[in-house]
């Protein structure tokens, strides 16, 4: 930094003396000092090191002498054998000054623990000089013998024990509940690190929660309506959690960025085109939508014309790539919901056909994998996911089961289970984190019981565990392997969210501990003012007068004296057209209203001309009398 006042400096000390004798004066004879900077800076740390050296060892000193006092432990072959194992460990003062020390030496600085090969026998000062030997070094005094080996087999024990018993991972010993609404909570979403849910519904709304801003009344910070009077079908942080995916029921997703404003639109596609990929949008109702797990811009939506669509959120103005699910006849078929594989490279989409049909994402034409009759046929297969692991595929059909696929062998399931009602489009099915367990909710008729998530192991399809949420259908269900919590959407308006204290990280452990935040009243008013407008001048009503000198002035007035033309009798007169007129239309409606003939019974208005026709036939009997 100060290398360019030294420059200046030596400028000023050596004028020209030319310039000197010009300009007039001449008292710039001496030179200024030069200054070597490198040499101040490498004295200044040789100092430094010098005081931490000595204030280190005096510190070390200490420390060793109580550590002696306290432990004194017999230097025999059975205890030589512990310490080398467990380490007692060299001063401090090594590892500091190897950080400190001269710029030669930092290339060969330790950079973690290393082995002590030393026996117990020597002393500190003996462990300072020979520390390049050491291999491993602990700071403190040795464990007891036994001590680390007994509480690692506790660990393994415990670990052990919930291998064998699946259950004991399932967090649900304590539950908040997130009120969203009174309809049904259709869609949930969690940012990847789990510091946000949002929650969306048949009301329309989308809810954002913050488990860190929330308190123990656990409100919503934000509320909006993305996509004005349509139901909202699906919400999906993108991979990085900087922007929302929100699939509603009109034709056009909508991409939001963390606080709930509009990032992109996908287009509207032409309605009159038939061939749905040379539209450059969607037609109908979208149906489901999911982002890309690995490309953050791109992201996948299906809906009921028929077609799955790939988009980049950086161009709104038409789709990526088009996929069209087929029937065995070869005729479309609409896919009720979409997934990408765990790495990217499937399209997977479930059909009303029952079909499953799944898709290299490069090549749009030909299925690279498909199953036919994977549920039964005109239902709404609702959910489709891949496990962790990325071979095996689930399904939750509007049939009434589970279904658990390997989608190299994919004609016939590798389990199911059946009698799990679903009476939404949108009934979830997840896997747990650690990829053994299945989790699905069901649905009920109003009245008619709990809504259920019941949890089934991967391997056999045995049911483990099942909770009773509410008395409510459960829709969405959602198992974060961050925070190792579930959140769970229903049909009442809840968003209910199990965890467990121990076994799950931050989420709703955040929020139930702060305490609701007390309502201030408003200090700022000291007395309180109550303001009718009518009391204000401008809007005050003038008092009435005595009503004679009102009439008075009114018939000075000559509008308000002025007396109504009479209606005008007969044809017409000084301009104006009578009642009537005097045309022969209108002399027709006017008799014509005036007819008054009662035509309530049509026998009797009939028969009454039957005597004057039998004695006089002129119409219809001469016709035919030859």
């Amino acid at each position: 930094l100060l290398s360019p006042l030294v420059a200046d400096a030596e400028m000023l000390g050596t004028p020209d003396p030319e310039l000197a004798a010009t300009m007039g004066f001449s008292g710039f004879g001496k030179k200024a000092r030069t200054f070597d900077l490198e040499a101040m800076f490498e004295q200044t740390r040789r100092t430094a090191v010098e005081r931490s050296r000595k204030v280190l060892e005096a510190r070390e000193k200490e420390k060793e002498d109580q550590t002696e006092k306290e432990f004194r432990i017999p230097c025999t072959d059975t205890s030589a054998s512990v310490s080398s194992a467990t380490g007692a460990g060299p001063p401090l003062t090594e590892r500091y000054l190897d950080m400190v020390g001269s710029e030669d030496n930092s290339n060969e600085a330790l950079s973690g623990p290393s082995m002590q090969s030393q026996s117990c026998a020597k002393g500190p000062a003996e462990d300072t000089d020979d520390d390049d030997d050491d291999d491993e070094e602990f700071i403190g005094p040795p464990l007891p013998p036994g001590f680390k080996d007994s509480d690692d087999d506790n660990d393994n024990d415990d670990t052990e024990e919930e291998d064998n018993n699946p259950v004991k991972k399932i967090p649900d010993s304590h539950e908040i509940t997130l009120q969203h609404g009174t309809k049904t909570v259709s869609a949930l979403g969690l940012d990847p690190s789990g510091a946000r849910l949002i929650t969306g519904g048949y009301d329309y709304d989308v809810k954002f929660w913050d488990f860190a801003g929330m308190d123990a009344s656990l409100q919503a910070f934000r509320s909006l309506q993305p996509c004005e009077c349509h139901q909202i079908k699906s919400l999906q942080y993108s991979s990085t959690g900087d922007v929302i995916l929100v699939v509603s029921g009109n034709s056009q997703a909508k991409v939001l960025d963390r606080d709930g404003f509009p990032v992109m639109e996908c287009i509207k596609g032409d309605q009159y085109i038939v061939d749905m990929t040379n539209t450059k949008g969607h037609t109908a109702m979208l149906n489901s939508g999911c982002w890309h797990p690995k490309i953050k811009e791109e992201f996948l939506t299906c809906s009921n014309d028929g077609t799955v669509r790939t988009w980049d959120v950086n161009n709104e103005k038409k789709h990526k790539s088009v996929f069209k699910p087929r029937s065995v006849q070869g005729k479309r078929v609409i896919p009720t919901t979409c997934t990408y594989s765990r790495d990217g490279k499937l399209i997977a989409a479930g059909c009303q056909d029952g079909s499953i049909q799944i898709w290299d994402r490069n090549m749009s034409v030909h299925t690279k994998f498909h199953c036919r009759q994977a549920h039964a046929s005109g239902t709404d297969t609702s959910c489709l996911t891949f496990s962790y692991d990325g071979t095996v595929l689930a399904s939750r059909g509007g049939d009434d089961t589970l279904k658990i696929w390997d989608i190299r062998q994919f004609k016939k399931p590798l389990n199911s289970a059946d009698g799990l009602p679903s009476f939404f489009p949108m009934t979830d099915c997840c896997f747990s984190p650690d990829d053994k367990i299945l989790v699905t909710g069901t649905s009920v008729k109003k009245g008619g019981g709990s809504g259920k998530l019941f949890f089934f192991y991967r391997e056999t399809f045995q049911k483990l565990y099942e909770i009773e949420v509410t008395d409510a259908s459960v829709v969405r269900c959602l198992w974060h392997p961050k925070l190792n919590q579930i959140m769970v959407g229903t049909g009442n308006g809840l968003a209910k969210v199990y965890y467990d204290p121990v076994k799950s990280q931050r989420g709703a452990k955040l929020c139930v501990v702060k305490t609701k935040r007390k309502e201030r009243q408003a200090e700022t008013l000291t007395q309180d003012y109550i303001i009718t407008p009518h009391a204000l001048p401008m809007f005050r009503e003038p008092r009435q007068r005595s009503t004679r000198k009102q009439l008075e002035k009114d018939r000075l007035d000559p509008m308000k004296s002025h007396k109504p033309e009479p209606p005008v009798a007969g044809a017409g007169r000084g301009g104006r057209v009578g009642t009537h007129g005097v045309t022969l239309s209108s002399y027709i409606v006017k008799n014509i209203a005036l007819d008054k003939t009662d035509d309530s019974n049509p026998r009797e208005a009939i028969l009454r001309h039957a005597k004057e026709a039998e004695e006089n036939p002129y119409w219809v009997a001469p016709a035919y009398a030859k």
